[in-house]
């Protein structure tokens, strides 16, 4: 199985609803890091799962849309909580249908929302 991985950072506002998380109640930002990570038991014809630029490409148009915004301001957010549970499997879905791996395998975000706390979201494509 081959794995490829890729990270990018951005900040992004959110403010917690629903139950009491004290200073999560307030908007504030994060430093978020994005990791995309890709596994199939195949390679294309350029020895690649896909090829990294295009996951970057993709990866920064995320960040064009989601940085420096309140993510309870944006339309993915209606009637949700903005954990990074939600945030990881609302970026893990975009992402894949952006860079639509060939193949079958696992795709996986996990969004960082600090140095030590984070969520991930994985699916599977491709396959019957």
């Amino acid at each position: 199985m081959y794995t490829l991985a890729v990270k990018k950072d951005f900040i992004a506002r959110h403010f917690l609803i629903g139950g009491d998380w004290g200073p999560e109640n307030e908007p504030n930002s994060h430093h978020f890091v994005m990791q995309v990570r890709l596994e199939a038991s195949e390679l294309d014809q350029h020895g690649y799962l896909v090829d990294i630029v295009k996951i970057e490409a993709e990866m920064q148009a995320v960040v064009d849309y989601f940085g420096e915004s309140v993510l309870n301001d944006l339309s993915e957010f209606d009637g949700l909580n903005p954990s990074i549970e939600h945030f990881s499997r609302i970026v893990c879905l975009k992402l894949l249908k952006a860079i639509n791996p060939p193949g079958a395998g696992r795709f996986t975000v996990r969004m960082w929302e600090n140095e030590t706390c984070w969520a991930s979201y994985s699916t599977n494509f491709g396959g019957s």
